[in-house]
């Protein structure tokens, strides 16, 4: 992995992706009028959203593929990526790239939305811009090694739009017009920005349990529900290969649930988790409560 300060690097404005984020948010306009409007498109909104957002991304991309927070049997691996694949935020390797360079140097020049920049920079902004450092091919390689190879997800990475394409016309046929709208567009602005609340609202708003040096991270528990659990983000900068954000009993951490059904039908295994015990020395100025270190489950 590179380790170049990034003050050395190039923003240029990026026409394609501002183009299709504006398309997609005034396409999902389209849900206000009638024409658009049937109560199946609002449960399949609802149920492609926590497909996509939660087994795809917060599960599939984020704690597996990313941290390595628990072991997939292949087919399973593949099925929950390819539903990540479907929120559209790029493809795994530059996603999976551009999230680990985030915890490599979270919050300065090092990082692709650092906080400190501002809430919307982080939140949206940086995406209207191609970066020659965290957009190379080469670098996103270098972060992703470990699986980059991979012939399917290679091909996710290079046709995830096309993918998203044959998905609703596939919603067309089955649901008509509503379906795409709701389906499609009306889903991707909903995950856009839960997904996104999670690189600006939880590194804004919030309560720190553990300090770290020039991480702006929280844990901000509406970000938590909105996002599947991601929004206990200050625990997950803490223990980033923990499978469970939420590590007290009232951080409400959805996607955890997936993985431990998924532990219960024994696909899940090798489970990583962020075990906490009161800190002796909280009493001193700005140490944390608790202490914790990375266990993996008993089988």
């Amino acid at each position: 992995m590179t380790s170049d300060s990034t003050e050395n690097y190039q923003l240029k404005f990026n026409p394609i992706a501002t183009s299709v984020l504006a398309t997609v948010h005034i396409m999902a306009l389209l849900a206000f009028f009638p024409f658009a409007f049937s109560w199946s498109a609002v449960a399949v909104m609802f149920f492609l959203y926590w497909v996509t957002a939660s087994l795809g991304i917060c599960l599939g991309f984020h704690r597996f593929l990313t941290h390595r927070g628990f072991a997939l049997p292949k087919w399973l691996a593949y099925t929950v990526v390819f539903f990540g694949t479907l929120a559209c935020q790029n493809g795994p390797i530059k996603w999976v790239g551009q999230h680990r360079m985030h915890h490599a140097g979270s919050d300065t020049p090092d990082d692709p939305h650092s906080a400190k920049k501002g809430f919307w920079w982080a939140h949206l902004n940086w995406m209207f811009f191609t970066h020659s450092k965290f957009d190379d091919s080469q670098v996103l390689h270098d972060y992703t090694k470990d699986f980059c190879e991979d012939p399917f997800y290679k091909f996710l990475d290079k046709y995830f739009v096309l993918v998203q394409f044959a998905f609703g016309f596939t919603l067309l046929a089955i649901g008509g017009l509503p379906w795409v709208v709701w389906g499609i567009f009306v889903r991707l602005v909903v995950t856009y920005h839960s997904t996104w609340l999670v690189n600006s609202a939880a590194h804004w708003y919030g309560y720190v349990t553990f300090p770290l040096k020039n991480d702006l991270s929280t844990n901000c528990w509406w970000v938590g529900l909105l996002a599947w659990g991601e929004g206990w983000h200050n625990n997950h900068h803490a223990f980033p290969k923990s499978a469970r954000h939420g590590l007290r009993a009232w951080e409400i951490d959805m996607t955890w649930w997936a993985i431990c059904f998924l532990e219960k039908l024994g696909l899940a295994k090798e489970i990583k988790v962020a075990q906490l015990t009161p800190n002796p020395d909280s009493h001193k100025n700005e140490a944390p409560a608790f202490i914790g270190k990375i266990i993996t489950q008993a089988a």
